[in-house]
C-alpha cells in the first residue's frame, strides 16, 4: 500500500511540474517573437514526453497489478522464499538461486504467463529491472493471448 501511495503522490507532483511547465510555454508563444515561441514549442514539448511517460508507466503498473490478483487468487503467487541480510535487503546468492528456478520453470512453459510473471519478481529480486519488465511485458502478452482464446467460441 505504501508503494501505491509513494506512486501516486510522485505522480502528482508530476502533474503539477507539467502544468507549470506548459504554462512557461504557452507564455513564452504568446510573446511573440521567432526566439520566444522556439523556446516556448520547445518547452511544450517535455510535458508532453512527461505525460505520455508517465501514462505508460501507470498503464504498465495497473496491468501487472490485476496479473498479480488474478494469479493470488488462483494460488500461484511466488512465495518469499528469499534470505535477507541484516538490514533486510534481499540477499544476492538466495536471489539468484530462486531466479535460476523460476528461468527454468518459464524456458519449460513459454507460453504461460504465470510462469513469466513469477520470472519477472525473480528478475526484480534479483535487481535487474529491465530484464523483469519485458518478462511482465511478456506476461501480459501471454495472459491477453489466453484471455482471446478463452473468449474465443469454439470452432471459430
Amino acid at each position: 500500500m505504501r508503494a501505491k501511495i509513494t506512486y501516486a503522490v510522485t505522480a502528482l507532483v508530476l502533474v503539477f511540474y507539467f502544468v507549470l511547465v506548459g504554462e512557461r510555454g504557452y507564455w513564452l508563444i504568446r510573446e511573440g517573437t521567432l526566439i520566444s515561441v522556439s523556446f516556448g514549442v520547445a518547452v511544450l514539448v517535455l510535458p508532453l514526453i512527461g505525460v505520455w511517460f508517465l501514462w505508460q508507466n501507470t498503464r504498465f503498473a495497473l496491468r501487472a497489478n490485476a496479473l498479480a490478483v488474478e494469479l493470488e487468487a488462483e494460488g500461484g503467487l511466488p512465495v518469499d522464499e528469499l534470505e535477507r541480510t541484516p538490514s533486510g535487503r534481499i540477499d544476492r546468492a538466495s536471489a539468484d538461486a530462486v531466479f535460476a528456478r523460476r528461468k527454468i520453470e518459464a524456458e519449460d512453459n513459454p507460453d504461460d504467463w504465470r510462469c513469466w510473471f513469477r520470472l519477472a519478481v525473480a528478475y526484480r529480486d534479483a535487481r535487474d529491472t529491465p530484464r523483469a519488465r519485458k518478462a511482465m511485458q511478456h506476461a501480459m502478452v501471454l495472459h491477453d493471448r489466453t484471455a482471446t482464446s478463452a473468449a474465443r467460441p469454439r470452432g471459430v
